[in-house]
């Protein structure tokens, strides 16, 4: 009954809120490409931000009531000399990316902006959150990924990157991170109690043990099975807001869906979201109106196995932007001040 009363409280205060934030501040897009792999081994994902801007992405948001603003593709260095650190594949071009890619983040939502950052793998997300967090330290990060992405060095099979980006964000394990030659400019930001994982079910033994030790909220893809894809949004919001409504930060791997309808990425897993679970998942977000900064990465047009799988993924992805910036299952409408009449003046006068 307790949590019952808190989603009662929250579904009224999240109202008001949107309707003051859109009162209050003049809403518009901003579009960052930041076409970088080198978080993983797999080509091809550096293509990522091209293939979801060829899907209609621009074409579909200008629809929308709001301002769209395309600033291009961050330009990324790979350094000549970046050997691995403890097994971590590229630390110093990684670091260095995501330092870039953190600067460019800060100064868009700090303009004003709804930022839309497209990768990429999700070693990118170290620098997008670190960068809002910078401008919104009371963020908090929702996380819709087949995977925790927890790993540290010293607990991840592969060293790559992509596999790690959480635990660079978080204080309770800023002891167990070591000095990783690249990432001198940032420092842990995030409480484990300001972060929620949806869709999980490839979890290494390390990253579980984290989830447990730090009391970690998640939902894996039996949770969503267990208890519908409602309630999961239900808890995520009592867990992340209840307390007090601040920024979301949207991180999205398009392998949280199952690979029959995300086939062009590097680490399909079996078993994932379905296209309703995932599109109410970006509804909902969208709902509260809090929504600050959004990732969508690990479209990888390579891997597709034929023009059909690129598209299906990179349009896929497109919905799920659309459907986390106002899309709606009944369409997105641009408000109209009258309805049109069907009679000229001339009769409305008689």
């Amino acid at each position: 009954m307790a949590l019952r009363g808190a989603l009662y409280r929250l579904s009224h205060s999240s109202r008001h809120f949107n309707h003051t934030c859109q009162q209050s501040r003049a809403h518009s897009v901003a579009v960052l490409g930041a076409p970088f792999s080198k978080g993983q081994k797999k080509r091809g994902v550096e293509h990522g931000p091209k293939v979801i801007r060829d899907a209609g992405l621009i074409e579909r948001l200008s629809n929308f009531d709001f301002s769209v603003h395309d600033f291009g593709d961050l330009n990324f260095q790979h350094l000549e000399e970046d050997e691995p650190y403890m097994d971590v594949k590229f630390p110093r071009t990684v670091g260095a990316a995501n330092k870039k890619l953190s600067a460019a983040v800060r100064n868009a939502v700090s303009a004003g902006h709804t930022l839309l950052m497209l990768g990429g793998d999700h070693s990118l997300a170290i620098g997008s959150v670190s960068g809002h967090a910078q401008h919104s330290p009371d963020l908090c990060l929702i996380w819709v990924d087949a995977h925790a992405d927890i790993n540290t060095p010293m607990t991840s099979p592969s060293g790559n990157l992509h596999g790690q980006p959480v635990s660079f964000m978080l204080k309770e394990l800023q002891d167990k991170m070591p000095d990783i030659p690249g990432f001198s400019w940032t420092k842990p930001f995030l409480s484990s109690r300001d972060l929620v994982y949806i869709g999980l079910r490839d979890v290494d033994p390390g990253e579980y043990q984290f989830l447990k030790s730090f009391g970690i909220q998640y939902f894996t893809m039996r949770d969503i099975d267990r208890l519908g894809i409602q309630r999961v949004m239900e808890v995520t919001f009592d867990h992340l807001l209840a307390r007090k409504q601040r920024p979301i930060h949207l991180s999205f791997d398009i392998d949280a869906f199952d690979p029959s309808l995300a086939p062009a990425t590097g680490t399909p897993v079996n078993g994932g979201l379905t296209y309703r679970e995932g599109i109410y998942i970006a509804e909902e977000i969208h709902n509260t109106g809090l929504l600050s900064v959004m990732d969508m990465v690990e479209v990888n047009p390579v891997l597709g196995a034929s023009p059909e799988a690129v598209e299906a993924t990179a349009t896929l992805a497109v919905d799920v932007i659309a459907s986390s910036l106002g899309q709606t299952r009944e369409g997105a409408h641009t408000s109209m001040d009258e309805i049109p009449s069907g009679k000229n003046d001339t009769e409305l006068r008689l």
